[in-house]
């Protein structure tokens, strides 16, 4: 069990050496490895995308009362590879309104936003790409970015429908992310770090879950507003919008948008597990192989919640984060810093 804990560090050390042994300097051998843990992650999420797609739609099929797909392979496990290969081939159709630039950049800057949120996800013991002491400030930072993009995509457009579907999607990111940091500072307060690795590894006797009950609660909420998740899917509600802002999106274009929503499905959920349960902490198994199990069975939650839950009309829910979730989360942030005033 020693051995499997620590392969892919030994892995990534032999690396190291076997660089420097050829005469790499130590910098340019760090680079390397940080380009090949990159790599290696980026597969790992293209991978998983293909089983959420696949998991998610059998999953609604279940709470419809209908198969969902079951036609390539057992079960249906190869329907998101053959729609993979029919996006590709499909004509990628540029209206002639459109800013061109803006247009085609929007779904690449999205989609690399996404991964960059993988950068300081510890994986396991001592498998985060870059190990920062502010990884859940960098998190936050970077995972706010992804408006930029769907506001590149609804101006770009030059579609009515796009541009309404970005100004939600950014309306509603700008008020959910407060109530989100804000839930998230009070873990902060009681692990006196930013740093990923030092959160996880301060839930060994106890998970911050039970710690910070409402915090958790109010992140959650925030967090599946955050991602556009039902029922917080105003931005590309169907019967109004279309589809929002990927409106004027085909072929591989409109896939990248959807990769990217996935993407960030997957890094949200392994953030709950190491703010909350604890990240790659856990018995018998590998560290390396906790935090998926983790993540996967919150967005299993998320996945509930889409297909259970109707859609919340858009004044309600702009009023619920500034009227109910800011004070909610802002009093629990108080409660807590008393607690730990009184505690010391």
């Amino acid at each position: 069990m020693k051995g499997a804990e620590t392969f892919f560090v030994d892995l990534a050390r032999a690396i190291v050496n076997g660089l420097e042994n050829m005469g790499m300097s130590a910098l340019g051998a760090e680079i390397i490895l940080l380009i090949i843990k990159f790599a290696c992650i980026a597969g790992i999420v293209t991978v998983n995308i293909i089983i959420l797609i696949w998991l998610e739609r059998k999953i609604s099929g279940f709470i419809q009362l209908r198969l969902g797909p079951n036609r390539l392979g057992p079960w249906g496990v190869f329907q998101t590879i053959a729609d993979a290969i029919k996006l590709l081939t499909k004509e990628d159709i540029i209206p002639s309104q459109t800013d061109k630039i803006i247009f085609r950049t929007a779904p690449i800057v999205f989609i690399i936003i996404s991964l960059m949120l993988y950068v300081v996800l510890p994986f396991g013991d001592g498998m985060a790409i870059v190990d920062l002491n502010l990884g859940v400030l960098y998190f936050i930072s970077v995972g706010s970015l992804g408006t930029i993009a769907l506001l590149m995509a609804g101006w770009g457009s030059n579609n009515k429908w796009s541009l309404l579907g970005a100004m939600r999607s950014v309306a509603q990111m700008i008020s959910y992310e407060i109530p989100l940091v804000f839930s998230l500072l009070a873990v902060v307060m009681i692990a006196g770090s930013l740093n990923m690795s030092d959160i996880v590894n301060a839930q060994d006797k106890i998970w911050f879950v039970f710690l910070q009950p409402v915090a958790f609660i109010t992140y959650f909420i925030a967090a599946t507003a955050e991602l556009n998740r039902g029922p917080f899917d105003m931005p590309e509600a169907e019967q109004e919008l279309t589809a929002g802002a990927y409106t004027e999106y085909s072929g591989m274009r409109w896939a990248l948008f959807f990769l990217a929503e996935y993407t960030n499905l997957f890094a949200v959920s392994a953030l709950t597990a190491i703010m909350f349960f604890g990240g790659f902490k856990g018995p018998f198994l590998p560290s390396w192989l906790w935090l998926p199990i983790k993540a996967y069975i919150i967005m299993l939650v998320f996945f509930w919640l889409k297909w259970t839950l109707p859609r919340i009309r858009m004044d309600h829910l702009m009023a619920f984060s500034w009227k109910v979730l800011i004070p909610v989360t802002l009093a629990n942030l108080v409660v807590t810093g008393c607690v730990l005033h009184f505690l010391k």
